[in-house]
């Protein structure tokens, strides 16, 4: 079995996890941080803003269960790429749209992809979604990790988290791995 990786940052890290975790053909998600020039950083230095990172899920996959363009679709449906450096309550870089590539391949897709939304006409606003090369991902701190199935009923994630799962689960249905349990 071959897998794959895909990178993207759309808001609170947690958000994004959870969703993405329900496709077949995900292998695993891991929560982190990309797209900045800070080695090792932290959550707190992330969330301060100053590292030039956002808030990423990295997510292995298999290509022969799931595109990367399904995967961009999922993202698209998760978050607000019109949003520059925001996603709902979560303000600043490190909360922008981003996709972060991992080859020449999902580059042109990533690309091409954001085009035909913005020839569609999809959305009202300009889309303000980044794309540009991974270059390194930094896994977030392991209390981070899963923090949506460890703790639904903290007050951010069991506000903001289940609008989120319902879209995916509703538009995506074809494509989950099991009955969602939340």
């Amino acid at each position: 079995m071959s897998t794959a990786n895909a990178t993207f940052g759309g808001g609170c890290f947690w958000c994004i996890e959870a969703p993405f975790k329900e496709l077949a053909g995900v292998d695993s998600v891991t929560s982190g941080y990309a797209g900045g020039d800070t080695p090792n950083p932290s959550y707190r230095a992330v969330c301060s803003g100053t590292t030039g990172h956002a808030e990423v899920v990295q997510i292995e996959y298999n290509p022969e269960e799931v595109s990367y363009v399904e995967l961009l679709e999922v993202f698209v449906t998760v978050h607000d790429p019109t949003q520059r450096n925001r996603q709902g309550p979560d303000v600043g870089t490190q909360y922008r749209s981003i996709i972060l590539t991992h080859d020449d391949d999902q580059y042109e897709q990533a690309a091409a992809f954001i085009q035909e939304l913005k020839s569609e006409g999809v959305y009202d606003d300009e889309i303000v979604t980044e794309i540009e090369p991974l270059e390194t991902f930094y896994e977030a701190e392991a209390k981070h990790q899963d923090f949506y199935e460890r703790n639904p009923t903290q007050a951010y994630c069991s506000f903001h988290i289940p609008p989120k799962l319902e879209k995916v689960r509703k538009k995506f249905s074809d494509r989950l791995k099991d009955q969602p349990v939340h």
